[in-house]
């Protein structure tokens, strides 16, 4: 499945970078924060949607936009594209759909190894305890 949205639907803001980088930190741009509005994607299927929004997490708005802050790389055209590949990313993990498990059961000899080793600690334990005087 194709997720790739419109780069119409697509707004890059450029901020400043936070942390250390010397005199230029102040000055430069070089952060960007992609902005993108899931509700206007309309190829998105409800079922991407809600896992998009589970995945998504404090980045998503109440308003369904995803914010995304790319700051790693010194230049705007590094960290734009470093956006672009988290958002692209985070659509993939998305649109994959999460296997069902399968509901099991121990086997017979599981569950008596189980027994048997529960045993075994317990007797080991009562070995350990001190005898009572008083007996």
């Amino acid at each position: 499945m194709d997720l790739t949205p419109d780069p119409r639907d697509l707004e890059f803001q450029f901020i400043r970078a936070s942390g250390p980088g010397g005199q230029n930190v102040n000055k430069v741009s070089s952060a960007v924060q992609l902005r993108f509005n899931t509700r206007g994607f309309t190829e998105l299927p409800d079922a991407v949607r809600e896992r998009l929004t589970r995945l998504a997490g404090r980045r998503l708005t109440a308003d369904g936009v995803l914010i995304l802050e790319a700051q790693r790389f010194r230049t705007q055209e590094r960290n734009r594209a470093d956006a672009l590949a988290r958002l692209a990313a985070l659509l993939d993990a998305a649109a994959t759909a999460p296997k069902p498990r399968r509901s099991t059961k121990p086997s017979r000899a599981q569950r008596e190894r189980r027994l048997e080793s529960k045993q075994h600690q317990g007797t080991a334990k009562l070995r350990r305890r001190r005898p009572d005087l008083n007996e």
